[in-house]
């Protein structure tokens, strides 16, 4: 029996053909999922695992690696736990990660170019109601086809009519699934990047505080394999360290991941050089990982004090002030003795003898 965690509720898009997202996953991780499509379609839900030829096998992907040339056949498993017999359609298409790291595949209508055009499936399966039932497809690696991690997914989908508001008829199409990766063998290149750094300065209005940094930059994975990825960011005597989950996060080869990383603690000193230094491991299709040659990069960014200066000048205004006082006093002082001692000479030149 499945518990009510294994289901994952797939957002809803409607739109004229519409198609809502297709693997769910965490960064790092995808796995089999399952899904409701809710609305008219309440009653429907399934799932979509690998397995082996009598069931779900446990695993969350599928991932082999092949030779170029070779094949391989493969089965999962599609869990229809809803009260009616549904028709599945499958789908096989290329895979990416999106720039929030979320696994996904091509969208309905977009063209696969890669390892999503080498997955061989049925157009469509009919589960009976809370029925499994295990579908076989199999990876052919073209001759030609290049070293490295190459990701797909496969689906089960449904598509429904509903109605807007206005009552226009719109399709909603579902689709659960899992990633496919297949490393194809040959030289592993892994390779990470940094780009499209940049750096801004916030003050503190309290002269006393320090402010903060936020670097933005991307990670770029330039390699043919999957990289997992972290770092730290530091300027002046703060550091700050990404993701902010603390976990690290998957690139396919040709990611470019966006991070914005804030470094509280930062004392304005006209110019901070702001570094951001990226680690990188390797990921094999066992689970285990090497590390990369690490990337450093420099972002500078302007600090001016201003606070700090308006209190400055303020403090030289009030000591100009005091001593321009003290001088005035002191002139006054001088000018009144003199007076007195030229009023005493003139009294004694106006004594009588």
């Amino acid at each position: 029996m499945l518990s009510s965690d294994s289901f994952l509720r797939p957002s809803r898009v409607l739109a004229a053909i519409a198609a809502i997202t297709a693997i769910v996953g965490t960064p790092g991780v995808a796995w089999g999922a399952s899904g409701d499509t809710g609305g008219d379609d309440a009653g429907i839900r399934w799932s979509v695992t690998p397995a082996d030829e009598t069931g779900p096998d446990g695993r969350t992907a599928a991932e082999h690696t092949l030779d170029p040339g070779e094949g391989i056949d493969d089965y999962f498993a599609v869990r229809n736990v809803s009260d009616a017999d549904v028709t599945f359609a499958l789908t096989a298409a290329d895979g990416f990660y999106t720039r929030n790291g979320r696994f996904d595949i091509l969208a309905s209508g977009e063209e696969s170019v890669d390892s999503g055009t080498w997955i061989s499936l049925p157009e469509e399966v009919t589960v009976p109601a809370g029925q499994v039932a295990v579908v076989p497809f199999r990876i052919d690696v073209p001759d030609q086809a290049e070293p490295g991690d190459h990701a797909a997914g496969i689906t089960a989908s449904v598509l429904s009519i509903g109605a807007t508001d206005d009552g226009t008829s719109v399709g909603v199409e579902s689709r659960v699934g899992f990633r496919v990766l297949t490393r194809v063998t040959g030289e592993i290149t892994p390779i990470a990047a940094l780009a499209g750094g940049g750096a801004a300065y916030t003050l503190s209005w309290n002269p006393f505080r320090p402010g903060s940094v936020t670097v933005s930059f991307e990670v770029v994975n330039e390699g043919n394999t999957r990289l997992l990825v972290d770092g730290e960011a530091a300027a002046g005597a703060g550091t700050s360290t990404f993701p902010e989950d603390g976990t690290p996060q998957e690139l396919l080869p040709g990611d470019a991941r966006p991070f914005t990383v804030v470094i509280d603690d930062v004392w304005p000193l006209f110019f901070v050089p702001a570094t951001v230094s990226v680690g990188a491991e390797s990921v094999t299709m066992d689970g285990a990982t090497s590390e990369v040659a690490p990337v450093q990069a420099e972002i500078p960014v302007w600090a001016v004090p201003w606070p700090q200066l308006a209190v400055l000048l303020g403090v030289v205004l009030v000591a100009v002030a005091i001593i321009g006082g003290r001088l005035r006093s002191r002139r006054r002082l001088d000018s009144l003795l003199a007076e007195a001692r030229e009023e005493g000479r003139r009294s004694v030149a106006a004594a009588p003898e």
